[in-house]
């Protein structure tokens, strides 16, 4: 049986909602999107929370980790801190080395959003205004976290009045053990051929590197801690995996798998591309639902988005969104045990 509904609204304006079936259980609040917690089974039907997440939602106000929201507008990385649309430089907030990251300062990671219960799930509605954190034009977005079955399914749209940017991404980090543990026994596949090179700062350079016979090889499944630490150009550059993987058009475009538990999550996106960041400095953050803060390697996160820093990047940007187009994109999150 499906059931939402609003477990928690304070004065602040944040609120608390649960989502939950016979298969899963998932607890959101209207603060940034966060996806706090997701219940599922084991293989011996035992729930366990499978993402990372703080104690209390009010941490999430000086999360600089990322845990669980949506980030945007533009999502990842974007050089200097600037960029060109219709032959105007637009300066950016710089917070990350000499770029600019997941929207800047404050983004939707950070936004109290409107929201709408569903029979099935809960939609999320922010109107970003023109220029807030450096992008022109008014953007309306809609975020909507639906269940069926064994699926969480996020649904994103977006209209402009003005020409700008959008990238969205969920940024959840995913530990299947559901454990105080690393991810480095995970098994991953990733149905990707090439990667886009990052440089010292996590940013891809324009250049893109063939996975074959390399670390970044998850064509088939492999251990995340198998290969982290080979003595890769790529990997010393951000301390393991951050990197983009250009996926293939096929369905079910990553799966990631723990044997203890049987637990298994395959992720299948209509956007071309998939970060995968095992964790590399989750260390010093708030403390996390185990009662301390999180440690390296944690968590790992599989976002889909569109091509970071792609105005730096692709003769056709696709995130540039014109006014009076409409963004859409859908990700869907399938947990099932072997």
């Amino acid at each position: 049986m499906m059931k939402v509904k609003m477990i928690e609204k304070r004065q602040n304006g944040v609120c608390l909602f649960e989502l939950q079936n016979d298969e899963i259980k998932v607890i959101t609040s209207n603060l940034g999107c966060h996806i706090l917690s997701v219940f599922t089974k084991d293989r011996d039907g035992n729930y366990g929370d499978v993402v990372l997440g703080y104690q209390d939602v009010e941490d999430c106000h000086k999360d600089d980790k990322f845990l669980g929201c949506i980030i945007g507008r533009v999502a990842n990385r974007i050089a200097n801190g600037e960029f060109q649309l219709n032959g105007k430089t637009y300066k950016l907030a710089v917070n990350s080395g000499p770029n600019t990251l997941h929207g800047g300062i404050n983004g939707f990671n950070q936004k109290i959003f409107n929201y709408e219960i569903l029979e099935d799930g809960i939609r999320f509605i922010y109107l970003s205004p023109d220029m807030e954190e450096g992008f022109p034009g008014s953007l309306c977005l809609k975020i909507v976290y639906r269940l069926s079955g064994n699926e969480l399914k996020m649904e994103y749209e977006a209209m402009t009045d003005q020409d700008t940017l959008i990238n969205i991404a969920n940024h959840s980090y995913f530990n299947l053990s559901a454990k105080d543990s690393k991810i480095y026994d995970h098994q991953l596949m990733i149905k990707s051929d090439q990667i886009a090179c990052a440089d010292e700062n996590g940013l891809p350079t324009g250049e893109f590197l063939d996975v074959e016979n390399t670390p970044f090889d998850f064509k088939s499944f492999h251990e995340i801690g198998e290969r982290i630490h080979d003595d890769d150009e790529q990997l010393r550059f951000v301390g393991g995996y951050d990197h983009c993987f250009m996926l293939k058009d096929e369905k079910d475009h990553a799966v990631l798998y723990d044997k203890e538990s049987g637990r298994k999550l395959t992720i299948t996106t209509t956007l071309p591309c998939m970060q995968l960041y095992a964790g590399n400095f989750l260390a010093g953050g708030s403390d996390g639902k185990f009662g301390k803060p999180y440690e390296n390697r944690d968590g790992v996160a599989l976002e889909p988005q569109f091509l970071p820093n792609s105005m730096n990047i692709e003769k056709k940007p696709r995130v540039i969104l014109r006014k009076g187009e409409e963004y859409e994109a859908v990700t869907t999150y399938r947990f099932e045990t072997e």
